[in-house]
C-alpha cells in the first residue's frame, strides 16, 4: 500500500484552493447582472421596478398605510415586514433568480424577479 507523501498532500491542498477561487468567481462575480430587478404590483397594477444590484429598503404604502417591507440586499430581494396576520410573504426565503416570486395574498401584493439569470431545474424527468 502506497503512502501519502508530503507532495501529494500540498498538489491537494493547491487544488482545492484554486476550485474555491473558481466556485466564488462564479457565485459571486458571474451572479450579478445589471439588468436584474424586481417587480413589485399590488393587485395587478405595478407599484414599482427595483434594482436587485442597490440595496435599499421599499416601503409598500397602501392607501397610506405601510403595508408591507421590502429589503433588497446583496442581490436578494426580501420581504422583511408585513401587516397581515399570517405573514407568510415574510417567511418565503430571499429571491434572486427569473421569474421567482414573493406573494402577500391578504395585501395583494406581488415581487417577482425580472431579467435576471434563468432559474435552475427543480427536478430532471426522463
Amino acid at each position: 500500500m502506497k503512502r501519502v507523501s508530503r507532495n501529494d498532500i500540498i498538489f491537494l491542498a493547491v487544488l482545492a484552493a484554486v476550485v474555491a477561487v473558481v466556485f466564488l468567481v462564479f457565485s459571486v462575480v458571474g451572479n450579478k447582472e445589471d439588468g436584474a430587478y424586481v417587480l413589485v404590483t399590488i393587485d395587478g397594477e405595478e407599484y414599482g421596478t427595483y434594482s436587485l444590484w442597490q440595496e435599499q429598503e421599499v416601503p409598500i404604502i397602501q392607501d397610506g398605510v405601510t403595508t408591507n417591507v421590502l429589503v433588497i440586499e446583496d442581490g436578494f430581494a426580501d420581504m422583511t415586514e408585513a401587516d397581515c396576520p399570517d405573514k407568510l410573504c415574510v417567511h418565503q426565503k430571499a429571491i434572486s433568480k427569473n421569474n421567482e416570486t414573493i406573494v402577500c395574498l391578504p395585501n395583494k401584493v406581488v415581487v417577482q424577479v425580472m431579467g435576471s439569470e434563468e432559474s435552475g431545474f427543480d427536478s430532471i424527468a426522463k
